[in-house]
């Protein structure tokens, strides 16, 4: 009795090179469905050059222009159609009488644990092999010993949902192996027991460094190592105006804003979190680096936002979301140097995809080994982060040392994460 979801996303390939490619989503609509849309396509590396997004609170229907980016550009397309499939809602009758999807158990998480020579590059080149397998990682606990040897801890989960499969985890040791090399000691690859609970969270921060990440904005004044460099002070321009006078049913929020990767993503996932229903969205190109976003829309109750209170909080929470969307800095740990990245996690408990990826392709860029890494979960500011942790290895060009080195290697860590 359900309409076919086999149709509900549709891919048209570009018809030449640099042409962008076409992803249509058509199906019952569920609130934050547009931000699990965006996240899955930033997540496939590609980046939405315009869109177009309508709903009438029952069946939606969005379309979305994409490129991959330059530091991805293999996609697996079919892959990707499957992702966005099982993101859609039941077409079935028993969707518009439940007005919710079922809910799907959780994925089982995965210890992928090897020992091997290490050189420069490593961290990200099995990061990079993980991406391909669409296997996302969750925690990460990475250790050199003295001898040169290094010990990763991988808790991964499948988004094939396959990886309890022989075939699966043969492909997986197959491609690793291509990436180690001779220089693999040992690799594992198992259910996950009780230790991924205890590396759930992370080390403590000082009360310093807790400040300087988790701030709610950085100061016009800011001469930390958060501070931007020249060319990147126009971020802190964004314009997002409210007006009531155009619809009589939705609040219009117009918003202008400096471009970077995953824009739409934050944007709507911060709508998400506040409970905003989108009735109607436009994303146009970028013009000179810049983004113009039209969104028509209703609080949860269906009303239009009115108290002026609200609007300024929304606003301001938009601002600080697409300015600042990821935390970059370099400290001091004890004798050694750090390097830090904290995100925000969505309320629904989901982190924001690639930014290990990104950051360690950064670092090899830069030729800088990480000396130890870890991913987890931290609570500041009445929110959790997603806080990443790579205490760098000193031997490579850059001296530690330096305000210069640091601001060089923040500054480009944070433009490969933003996709400038």
């Amino acid at each position: 009795m359900g309409v076919p979801t086999d149709d509900a996303v549709l891919i048209q390939k570009g018809k030449k090179a640099g042409d962008p490619h076409v992803i249509t989503v058509n199906c019952p609509d569920k609130h934050g469905l547009g931000c699990d849309i965006c996240r899955v396509i930033l997540d496939f590396g590609l980046y939405i050059t315009k869109g177009d997004v309508s709903t009438d609170g029952i069946w939606c229907y969005m379309v979305f222009w994409v490129v991959p980016h330059s530091s991805s550009p293999f996609v697996r397309w079919p892959s990707l159609k499957n992702r966005l499939q099982s993101l859609c809602p039941s077409c079935s009758v028993t969707f518009y009488f439940n007005g919710q999807p079922s809910n799907s158990s959780a994925s089982p998480v995965y210890l992928l644990k090897f020992f091997c020579l290490d050189r420069k590059g490593l961290l990200h080149d099995v990061t990079q092999v993980l991406s391909e397998l669409e296997l996302s990682i969750q925690k990460v606990k990475v250790t050199t010993t003295p001898d040169g040897r290094v010990l990763d801890l991988f808790f991964i989960t499948d988004n094939m949902e396959l990886l309890h499969t022989k075939e699966r985890q043969d492909d997986t040791y197959k491609q690793l192996n291509a990436v180690l090399g001779e220089s693999c000691i040992s690799c594992e690859l198992k259910l996950a027991g009780p230790e991924y609970e205890c590396h759930q969270g992370i080390s403590s921060l000082s009360p310093s460094i807790e400040e300087e990440l988790f701030r709610f904005e950085l100061s016009d004044k800011e001469t930390r190592s958060q501070a931007l460099s020249p060319d990147m002070a126009r971020l802190k321009k964004a314009n997002v105006v409210v007006d009531n006078t155009l619809s009589p049913a939705h609040t219009l929020l117009q918003i202008l804003c400096v471009d970077h990767k995953g824009l739409f993503y934050d944007v709507l996932r911060t709508l998400k979190d506040c409970n905003i229903k989108i009735a109607y969205g436009r994303f146009s190109l970028n013009s000179n680096g810049y983004r113009d976003l039209d969104l028509f829309i209703q609080q949860n109750d269906g009303k239009k936002i009115v108290d002026p209170d609200k609007q300024d909080g929304l606003c301001s929470r938009l601002r600080m979301e697409m300015l600042h969307p990821l935390r970059v800095i370099i400290s001091n740990r004890g004798p050694d140097t750090e390097l830090l990245v904290a995100n925000p996690v969505e309320l629904s408990g989901t982190g924001r995809p690639r930014v290990f990826y990104d950051v360690t392709l950064a670092l090899k860029s830069l030729g800088i080994c990480v000396f130890s890494a870890e991913i987890g979960r931290y609570s500041s500011s009445e929110r959790e982060w997603e806080v990443y942790r790579f205490l760098l290895d000193e031997n490579c060009r850059f001296k530690f040392s330096s305000t210069v080195a640091r601001n060089e290697i923040v500054d480009k860590v944070r433009r490969l994460l933003m996709g400038w």
